[in-house]
């Protein structure tokens, strides 16, 4: 009777698992290779840089995005971080672009920023 009673609620609690997955992805949903590795414009449609990575906090919110700006075939390039707020998705001709409402001088004069594989995080540069 005892293992009947534990298979039972075992079954419920997987049953409860798998109600609560989801069937479909919510309607307003983005994967992040929308972001990830694609070029970003300023507002005259001229390629400011390109997206090396995405931040999200531990409560799974997309809060920060890590542009390559300027260099050239990655010789020169600096990492600035800018909120995703401040990126914006615009459709032109069937196609959707990365703008952001900065110049490229502008954002080759923020902050840079240098991935640090031990501590697994983005820390700023120094000078």
């Amino acid at each position: 009777m005892k293992k009947l009673v534990m298979a039972s609620a075992l079954a419920i609690a997987a049953a409860t698992a798998a109600h609560a997955a989801k069937t479909m992805a919510p309607s307003e949903s983005w994967t992040v290779t929308n972001y990830y590795t694609q070029a970003v414009y300023d507002p005259k449609e001229s390629k400011i840089g390109d997206i090396d990575d995405v931040l999200i906090d531990k409560s799974g919110k997309i809060t920060g995005l890590v542009l390559s700006v300027g260099g050239f075939l990655d010789a020169g390039e600096k990492r600035i971080i800018v909120p995703f707020s401040a990126v914006k998705t615009t459709k032109k001709n069937d196609k959707w672009w990365l703008t952001i409402n900065e110049t490229k001088d502008t954002l080759k004069n923020a902050p840079g920023f240098k991935y640090d594989r031990e501590s697994t995080t983005w820390v700023p540069e120094k000078k």
